[in-house]
């Protein structure tokens, strides 16, 4: 019996040897390049980034000018260091180290901060943390408050008129604490009334609080002889209007010429009346003379 059971494990061990040598080479072949493949890729695939505390997302709050903290953890399940490069996108992110090496197995728990500069407006913000590693990028929302209180204020200043071109040019000035999308009118009123009447419309920008944008309005078709009063009046949601003016004076060559002409032919006109009633006074005490 017992020799009739190594006899048949030998003829097992025998089949088993003559199917794996009877197998095609590439078959053979491909089992360790796929268990090589599959360890590496569970090195490193499976890490992970997320906020300290098993949030779903980095909340931050504070005033305006101040910095404030979070920390990032870092986890590597596999067998081998992982490095990992740390940035930040739509908000001052910054990282004692921007490279960071997670031993293997092990968490680490990277803090960070966030510079709210002192003209960032009251409200909600995003930003975003990311970690990069071993060809593979995570990202870690980043919801930032900034408190205090929404104030909309805004300003015309340094307003110009350009009498060679007609061009206006003025500066927009945001004194409040929250994003302004101006608009504009600009009206000007002439001698005999007014000459040109622009309603109001959105400009082309934005302005954070405290910043300024000078900026320059066309006017194609200034009178060529006038004196005028350019109002600019600038308006935002939530802001009280602003207003602003100036005095110009237009006097062009040609105008000038063609006024000095008016000007020559009516004095020339009466001083033909002048004469010829002079003329007729003179012929009519003749006549009265004479009889």
């Amino acid at each position: 019996m017992r020799t009739a059971a190594r006899t048949g494990l030998v003829a097992v061990a025998t089949a088993l040897v003559g199917a794996v040598a009877a197998a095609p080479s590439d078959a053979r072949t491909a089992a360790p390049s796929d268990v090589r493949a599959f360890a590496s890729s569970g090195a490193t695939a499976t890490w992970t980034a997320a906020p300290a505390a098993g949030r779903p997302y980095a909340y931050l709050e504070g005033p305006a000018g101040s910095v404030l903290q979070d920390t990032l953890s870092l986890t590597n399940p596999g067998a081998r260091p992982l490095t990992v490069r740390l940035s930040g996108q739509g908000a001052p992110v910054s990282f004692a180290a921007r490279t960071v090496t997670v031993p293997a197995r092990t968490r680490a728990d990277v803090p960070f901060a966030v510079t709210v500069t002192a003209d960032t407006p009251p409200g909600e913000h995003r930003g975003t943390v990311r970690a990069s590693a071993a060809g593979r990028e995570l990202r870690v929302d980043l919801r930032l408050r900034v408190s205090g209180p929404r104030l909309a204020a805004l300003t015309v200043e340094d307003v110009h008129v350009d009498t060679a071109t007609g061009a206006l040019r003025y500066t927009l000035v945001n004194r409040g604490t929250t994003v302004l999308a101006p608009h504009l009118a600009v009206r000007a009123e002439g001698v005999l009334g007014t000459v040109l009447d622009r309603p109001g419309r959105p400009l082309p920008l934005t302005l954070k609080p405290g910043q300024r944008a000078t900026r320059i309005e066309a006017w194609p078709d200034p009178p060529a002889l006038d004196s005028v009063t350019v109002r600019l009046t600038a308006t935002a949601e939530g802001a009280a209007p602003a207003t602003a003016r100036a005095e110009a004076s237009f006097t062009s060559g040609p105008a000038l010429a063609g006024a000095a002409g008016s000007l020559l032919l009516v004095a020339g006109g009466g001083g033909y009346a002048v004469r010829r009633r002079g003329r007729s006074r003179t012929q009519r005490a003749s006549a009265g003379a004479n009889t």
